[in-house]
């Protein structure tokens, strides 16, 4: 009797055990059968689960699903690597990219969605993001108010949707020990901003735009996001034959002045930046390069309060290189941020492609060093994958090339200046300047009369190669 009892009270125990082991473990659910799962409110399963966190090889791995050249606590030219990108993931292009183009319908029918924009749907594609920034290793995301959560009936309705979603991210992100790069508002996709937004010829557009501006920089301050970014996608004209350029180009100041006082009444500390593009989808664009977006921001008395956003496909549309237009905000104090991505040569429009170019890279990471870093920015991945990529680790591998990209640049970059050969390429340059006469002209304290004076003097000038296949070949061999 005693041995049964024993029997039956071992059995009790090992069912209480196992009960206790089912409720205690984490539901796993794989994306593929993700609406088995319930609703994302309480949902705790994985979307990659065949993903492992991804870590640094080495250059001599082939597994595709690693870093070859990130490697993130590496200490290279006195920071951590980690620091000089300070990497983010952009949450519309990897979470609400469909694949399709002008010409196509969507190709990517990412498991985990359900074909709505429904609040359970948004949450559940915030879950997806933590999950998957957390298995890359990045620290940072960002997003546009309108990804995030779905747009209501009315604007009421719209903040309240938004409201539920960033109440979820910010409790991801605090477990995870993630932040937020920055956020912004999508003024550019429903059809009231048809016109623009702070450029609108509507009065009642300019109101709403504003009032849209307000909730997205309200949140970003609360998800603790670091900057706030202003992309003009339609501030712009498709003929000046029906715009008043001028007073378009007043009432976006006027947006901004009222944006940088809304930023200092919430306590807002983050940095606002401007993202200059040329054209696309209006003809023309106010922001149209960097040294037009200093120009605007100079005239209005704003070049205090903002800095720029560079994404390098957008500088190949205004007709510069990458590395002109970092320049360019660099040298005018300006650098705020860097979109990073690439555009095909072939290819009229913004493709938005992530960054496989070694010598691009390099560039960028010269000018990044020169800067001395992006922070409170970082290097943001606008870019998305080709249309003929399907599959979801398609999402890894993409992340892992354009951070593997940019620390081959970073390591070349670093491997230029240390040597010194390019540096004293144009040091030798304009040696001419390092004389008494020439630091008169860089004060501002040679006249005209003087310069003629001491031509008369020196007679016809001698002028030196300036040795631009030898840069390039000082150049290449840091690649």
């Amino acid at each position: 009797m005693k041995m049964k009892l024993g029997r039956t009270l071992l059995l009790f125990l090992c069912f209480k055990v196992f009960c206790y082991a089912v409720v205690a473990t984490p539901q796993t659910c794989p994306a593929s059968n993700v609406d088995q799962c319930g609703d994302s409110d309480g949902w705790e399963g994985e979307f990659f689960p065949e993903i492992p966190k991804i870590k640094y090889e080495g250059p001599s791995s082939k597994n595709p699903l690693s870093f070859k050249w990130y490697n993130p606590e590496e200490e290279i030219h006195g920071k951590k690597m980690k620091d000089w990108f300070r990497f983010s993931v952009a949450f519309w292009h990897t979470f609400r990219g469909t694949g399709a183009d002008p010409f196509g319908a969507p190709t990517k029918y990412w498991p985990w969605e359900d074909g709505t924009n429904s609040l359970s749907m948004a949450k559940r594609r915030m879950r997806a993001n933590f999950e998957f920034i957390s298995k890359l290793g990045v620290d940072f995301w960002c997003f546009h108010d309108r990804d995030i959560a779905p747009d209501g009936k009315t604007l009421e309705e719209s903040n309240a949707n938004l409201d539920e979603v960033v109440a979820l991210a910010q409790e991801l992100q605090t477990k995870a020990k993630k932040r937020v790069l920055w956020g912004t508002a999508q003024l550019f996709m429903h059809p009231r901003y048809m016109h623009g937004a702070a450029t609108s010829s509507e009065l009642g557009v300019y109101a709403y735009a504003a009032a849209q501006v307000k909730k997205a920089m309200e949140v970003t301050h609360y998800l603790g996001g670091e900057n706030y970014v202003f992309w003009g996608g339609r501030e712009g004209y498709q003929s000046l034959l029906n715009t008043d350029m001028e007073r378009e180009l007043n009432h976006m100041a006027r947006f901004f002045e009222a944006a940088v006082a809304h930023k200092k009444k919430i306590g807002f500390n983050g940095t606002l930046l401007i993202e200059p593009k040329p054209q696309e989808p209006t003809k023309h664009q106010y922001d149209w390069d960097a040294a037009t977006s200093a120009n605007f921001l100079r005239k209005y008395g704003l070049e205090g309060e903002f800095k720029l956003n560079i994404e390098c496909n957008h500088a190949t549309l205004s007709g510069h290189s990458c590395h002109h237009e970092l320049e360019t905000a660099r040298i005018n104090g300006l650098l705020g941020n860097i979109d990073a991505n690439t555009g095909d040569p072939q290819v009229g429009w913004d493709t938005d492609q992530f960054l496989v170019d070694i010598q691009e890279a390099t560039l960028i990471m010269l000018s990044v060093i020169r800067n001395g870093g992006l922070s409170p920015g970082g290097f943001n991945f606008d870019a998305k994958l080709r249309r003929e990529s399907t599959d979801v680790e398609d999402l890894f591998i993409a992340h892992i090339v354009g951070m593997d990209t940019l620390a081959r640049g970073l390591r070349s970059a670093v491997k230029l200046i240390e040597d010194g050969s390019l540096s004293e390429l144009v040091r030798k340059r304009y040696q001419s300047f390092d004389t008494e006469i020439g630091a008169q002209i860089e004060a501002g304290k040679a006249d005209f009369e003087y310069l003629e004076k001491k031509v008369k003097e020196w007679g016809e000038p001698k002028v030196a190669s300036a040795k631009q296949e030898l840069a390039e070949m000082i150049f290449q061999s840091a690649l």
